[in-house]
């Protein structure tokens, strides 16, 4: 299992920072409304997490594909964090200025904040995305009939 999400993760990861440096080159990372798509890349990758990781047990238990699609998000969120982090501190130190001054927000640790803000994303991002993927790949209890109602 462990196998199976720190692939994703790492790719998701990939993903995301693929992404940000595609927004950088064309001039839009400015615009903190793009990073929903932030949502989908966390999405397809953790649902195909969970998916292969389903595919390849003969019984899927609930636990087991919650805590691989949370740890594939997880670990994804606190590499793109840190991706952030050494881009913010490092590489374009006036790129969180810009963002906080764009919401009209100064405070003294905008960059901090920012940071902490991409985490806390990540992982609400990951939570939700893995309680609503869960739903579609669960086997159902509630009725003889309920494993219709499934994705195969």
């Amino acid at each position: 299992m462990f196998k199976v999400y720190s692939r994703y993760g790492v790719w998701i990861a990939i993903a995301l920072i693929a992404y940000f440096l595609l927004l950088k080159l064309i001039g839009l990372h400015q615009y903190p409304e793009l990073s929903s798509v932030n949502g989908l890349i966390f999405g397809f990758g953790i649902y195909m997490a969970m998916k292969n990781y389903a595919t390849g047990e003969n019984n899927f238990k609930y636990e087991k594909g919650f805590e691989v699609g949370l740890f594939s998000g997880g670990i994804a969120s606190i590499l793109f964090t840190l991706f952030m982090a050494i881009y913010m501190y490092q590489i374009d130190t006036e790129f969180s200025a810009g963002i906080m001054e764009r919401w009209n927000l100064e405070y003294s640790m905008g960059t901090l904040m920012l940071i902490l803000s991409i985490l806390i994303m990540g992982f609400a991002t990951s939570i939700v995305l893995t309680l609503t993927f869960m739903q579609l790949l669960k086997k159902s209890w509630n009725t003889q009939d309920g494993n219709r109602h499934t994705i195969k």
